[in-house]
């Protein structure tokens, strides 16, 4: 069975690529699309089936980052185009677990070592303490919720 990230991750390669070159425009996409295709705000306005002011405003909700799906859904629409609407992570969501679950391993064995220390009962050798950091990542692993807990 394969896990959900990884189901994730096979789809966000493709988007991942594209992510990278599909900033939107300073202006937003609305009006970048109806300014390429000619047509006025009232004419997108007709299209909708809301008042031409009610166009203006959205292009500026745009640009600030303020809209909600729905109007570009529905601007989307009146425009020709499908929204395309995704949260694409910066790395793979395996790396992202795995990293996570790397760094609470460090701070515990971090923790343990310095009570080691000052109880004055040695430090374990560094083969023992890769290994046992390589055990406590799979264990995390094992239950990604696990991984949230603590900030």
């Amino acid at each position: 069975m394969i896990a959900p990230h990884e189901q994730l991750d096979r789809r966000f390669n493709d988007l991942r690529r594209f992510a990278s070159d599909a900033t939107r425009p300073t202006r937003g996409w609305i009006k970048a699309i109806r300014e390429a295709l000619g047509m006025t705000t009232a004419q997108l306005a007709g299209r909708i089936g809301v008042k031409q002011p009610r166009i203006v405003e959205l292009e500026k909700a745009e640009a600030a980052g303020a809209i909600t799906v729905q109007s570009l859904e529905r601007a989307a629409q009146a425009l020709g185009c499908r929204l395309v609407y995704a949260l694409v992570p910066e790395r793979p969501l395996a790396e992202t677990l795995t990293l996570r679950a790397q760094a609470l391993a460090d701070r515990h064995l971090a923790a343990v070592d310095q009570t080691m220390r000052l109880e004055d009962q040695g430090v374990p050798d560094k083969t023992r303490l890769l290994q046992a950091s390589r055990q406590m990542v799979s264990d995390l692993l094992l239950r990604p919720a696990r991984l949230w807990d603590t900030p």
